[in-house]
């Protein structure tokens, strides 16, 4: 931890609001989006940095230092995600952009060509469906690793283990993914 999130952890810690709106804004769209890619849903990975903030900021006191600020918050989220998870049934879901964000979907497509836009919402369909279809412990791996760009110590922090399990998990996840693709693409799966 440097010397400017110990010095916000401290303004936290003594109730100061503008540090913990600092808080926020330096970490939520960050978290956001990887929790959007663990739990493949935009509301949820809102719900999940919501309550990964509040719990934050209730065990602050607990925060050793060890690590960065990100990291531990990371960690925390994950933690949230991965129980939400284990308590629910999977849901399907339309993507968010395409159900509750009509203004910025309609403002890329008329600031893009319409066929490209498609294509790439089509790419970024294919790629949540395999992320989607892998195991919990593979798919927060390879969010971590592939969209956060963390190092192996930084995961093995994130999710409290070894970084050989760290290792082996990225690879099955990897390989599994990469299959997941492969059979999307050949059963011809439509954008939706």
């Amino acid at each position: 931890m440097d010397a400017q999130e110990r010095r916000l952890v401290q303004d936290c810690l003594a109730g100061r609001t503008d540090a913990i709106e600092r808080l926020v804004r330096t970490y939520q769209d960050r978290l956001v989006n990887a929790m959007y890619r663990i739990t493949g849903c935009a509301e949820d990975a809102h719900d999940v940095v919501q309550e990964c903030f509040l719990r934050a900021l209730e065990r602050l006191d607990t925060f050793a230092g060890e690590s960065s600020l990100y990291t531990w918050l990371y960690r925390v989220a994950v933690n949230i995600a991965l129980g939400q998870k284990r308590r629910r049934k999977p849901l399907l879901r339309l993507d968010d952009e395409l159900r509750g964000g009509d203004e910025d979907v309609a403002e890329a497509v008329e600031r893009s060509d319409p066929g490209r836009f498609l294509e790439q919402a089509e790419q970024a369909d294919l790629v949540q469906r395999a992320l989607a279809a892998l195991a919990p412990e593979f798919r927060t791996v390879l969010v971590l690793k592939e969209i956060e760009d963390q190092s192996y110590q930084e995961i093995a922090e994130v999710l409290g283990c070894p970084i050989g399990t760290v290792r082996s998990r990225l690879h099955r996840a990897r390989a599994e993914f990469r299959a997941k693709i492969e059979e999307l693409t050949r059963s011809g799966v439509e954008f939706r």
